[in-house]
């Protein structure tokens, strides 16, 4: 959900390629506010309001929990980068720290909860940005109008901003924004807890009111989160007690009501501004999110004013650099540069400002794979239809369904949480700050290919292209001796051994990927043990995806069932709440999974014709 070294669309410096601007102080005057909420409280703010113009310009906000960096004179540092094509079209720019963080006043709540409108003395992140907004507008000069945007936890907050927005707000976008904590996003997918994330990202935020890195003792955290053993263990050796997002993390182990109260696609019930919802296809922590927004707010858009767009990119990787490549993959062009001037400068300037023709689709998502834009009516692509990817005998991944019926028809592999499968190689440097952190998702799956807790299944050379242009899900039939377990499946593009780069002579890129919590199979707010021996279906949502497996190219699929320490140990014993399970649970089991005509395992996937 952040980038701790400036998220919300404010980052430092040393972490981008800068772009060539002139210095704020010389374009800006700086005017500093302890903004006043309906409340009482106070929140520190910054606006920036051009020199030299006599035109009046519209607002555009940005609200964040993570501080708000400076250059060496005081003024904000996003006027380099993340903000320079947006800051040549000429905006007042408004920066705040969010209650209770940095110089703001009040109590911080992590993503706190939308508040309960019979209780008129009840705020919220929308209530206060609405005051924010309504302070600023009769602070400075300016044309009346005002577009909120920010990434991440900034992201999130443009969507509280989303729900019931100030009348001068024209345009938002929200951009990597969570939309359901254990659904998908930052702290658990399919009810599996995101550990390293979870215990760094709580530790950060609710330390002090400035961000703070926990001090690891060992480089290698993959062998720091082994040694610390069961969950419980966190409370009783570092949290003792006073980190209350640790503490609900640990009371709400299920999708419970306080879960499903912070999510949001329950509040979007209307589209009540044009939205621009940005997603990068390798976002190593919220990419869940503006998909569920997009689709929530498709339900309900009538006028066609929900955009999405989705990019070869990380977590917020549009922002803060030219996107020609992400590690050691390369996309032809210049993608994050194209949409800050392509895409987001227009779509601000035409709503803000009445400048220019907005000529945006439905949809914009950038084909990996083939290198190139392509525009939709809709997403998932209307025109896609679904194709299912059978695991076979002897490792072989076909298009052909299994037309055995036998008990041999399976594969096993024993899996013990004394020797989880890393999520990357390692060794695992902790997650803020870190290099390896943001690129994993895109890292040579081929350091745990082969394996003895890993399955893999490979196609033939493909003889034609294969192009995914909507969603993705695994059917997964297994079974455990063991009473609970985690299921992990990734989709893979091997690149042939005869590319011209030779570091990527069968590179396997993984495209798709999630994790499954055994137990919440029945329901995620229903958990039960699974019957030790017993074969089920495991339905894994793997989103979607628009890739070209081009031809020569395989299409890989693997299994195992541990990701350490991105997701915690499952103990593979079935206990009811796993943040209070004992190192003792913790035991071996033997996976099995089935590739027979009565239990086809496979991937379907909403393909297009190439």
């Amino acid at each position: 959900m952040r980038r701790l070294l400036a998220v919300s669309l404010l980052l430092l410096p040393s972490l981008v390629r800068a772009q060539a601007t002139t210095e704020a102080s010389l374009v800006f005057d700086k005017i500093e506010a302890m903004v006043p909420m309906r409340d009482g409280m106070r929140l520190n703010t910054e606006i920036y309001v051009p020199k030299n113009t006599t035109e009046k310009l519209p607002i555009l906000l940005t609200r964040t929990p993570y501080g708000l960096p400076h250059d060496k004179k005081g003024f904000s540092s996003a006027f380099g980068h993340t903000y320079a094509e947006l800051a040549k079209d000429g905006y007042i720019f408004v920066f705040q720290d969010i209650r209770g963080r940095a110089k703001s006043e009040g109590e911080f709540v992590m993503l706190r909860p939308v508040r309960d409108k019979s209780d008129a003395k009840a705020v919220d992140e929308s209530t206060d940005t609405y005051d924010t907004i309504d302070w600023v507008l009769k602070a400075v000069p300016n044309n009346g109008r005002v577009g909120v945007l920010g990434i991440s936890y900034g992201g999130w907050l443009t969507v509280m901003a989303m729900l019931e927005p100030h009348p001068a707000v024209k345009a938002v976008s929200p951009q990597a924004s969570p939309a359901d904590m254990w659904i998908g996003d930052d702290f658990h997918h399919n009810g599996a807890f995101r550990l390293s994330y979870g215990f760094e990202y709580v530790y950060a935020l609710e330390t002090s009111n400035a961000v703070e890195n926990f001090k690891f003792d060992r480089y290698d955290t993959y062998q720091w989160y082994l040694a610390l053993g069961a969950l419980s263990n966190v409370n009783a050796r570092f949290f003792q007690g006073k980190r209350p997002t640790w503490n609900d993390f640990a009371r709400h182990p299920d999708y419970d009501a306080f879960w499903k109260r912070q999510a949001v696609a329950p509040y979007l019930t209307r589209v009540t501004v044009p939205t621009l919802n940005v997603a990068g296809w390798w976002d190593q922590e919220d990419f869940y999110g503006p998909l569920k927004i997009y689709e929530t707010l498709e339900k309900v858009d009538r006028e066609s004013r929900s955009i999405l767009v989705v990019g070869p990119w990380n977590h917020g990787g549009w922002a803060f650099s030219d996107g020609e490549r992400l590690g050691r993959i390369e996309f032809g062009s210049a993608t994050a540069r194209y949409f800050r001037e392509q895409i987001q400068a227009p779509f601000f300037a035409y709503y803000l400002k009445d400048r220019g023709k907005l000529d945006l689709p439905e949809a914009l998502t950038f084909e990996t794979g083939s290198n190139v834009w392509r525009r939709h009516d809709r997403w998932p692509d209307a025109k896609a239809f679904e194709r299912s990817l059978y695991l076979g005998a002897a490792g072989k991944l076909s298009f052909e369904p299994p037309t055995r019926d036998t008990d041999a028809e399976a594969d096993s592999y024993v899996s013990d949480p004394a020797h989880p499968v890393p999520y990357r190689p390692r060794p695992v440097t902790q997650t803020y700050p870190a290099e390896e952190w943001p690129l994993w998702l895109v890292q040579d799956q081929r350091f745990v290919h082969g394996r003895p807790d890993v399955l893999a299944w490979e196609s033939d050379p493909l003889s034609e292209d294969v192009v995914i242009a909507g969603n993705l899900a695994a059917h997964l039939f297994a079974s455990t001796t063991g009473s609970d377990s985690d299921w992990i499946v990734k989709l893979i593009d091997v690149n042939p051994e005869d590319v011209a780069d030779p570091s990527l002579r069968g590179f396997q890129l993984m495209v798709a990927n999630d994790v499954f919590r055994g137990r919440y199979r029945k329901g995620f707010d229903s958990p039960a043990p699974i019957e030790p021996g017993k074969v089920e279906e495991y339905v894994i949502d793997l989103h979607s995806s628009n890739h070209r497996f081009q031809k020569g190219h395989r299409i890989m699929v693997q299994v195992q069932s541990s990701w350490f320490p991105v997701i915690d140990r499952n103990p593979q014993t079935f206990v009811p709440n796993i943040f209070e399970a004992k190192d003792a649970d913790y035991r071996p089991a033997t996976q099995k999974v089935y590739r027979s005509r009565r239990y086809p395992s496979r991937i379907t996937m909403a393909v297009i014709q190439p």
